[in-house]
């Protein structure tokens, strides 16, 4: 086992462009374990899509991933929990 992380960059809400970034061995093998997000039903080809709860701990992996790059990253890290008004304020 090991674990592939995929950062897809453009338009991704077609089907057509679900893992285009990926080498094609992964694309033919790599299945992605989400949660009950409708969205994903239209983004990931249902035969590499896996709906699982938490409880069943197959997303905690890639949750603590996240979270560690939350942690790490400044540009991830809220300064505050409000939402401002200013747009330069959401501008990186």
């Amino acid at each position: 086992n090991y674990w592939l992380l995929c950062a897809e960059i453009g338009v991704v809400n077609q089907p057509k462009n679900f893992g285009a970034s990926l080498p094609g061995v992964d694309r033919q093998c790599a299945v992605a374990y989400t949660d009950f997000w409708e969205s994903y039903k239209t983004v990931i080809p249902r035969k590499r899509h896996r709906a699982v709860g938490k409880e069943t701990g197959q997303t905690n992996p890639i949750e603590r991933l996240n979270n560690t790059f939350r942690q790490r990253i400044s540009r991830l890290v809220r300064e505050s929990l409000s939402f401002s008004k200013k747009m330069e304020n959401h501008v990186g």
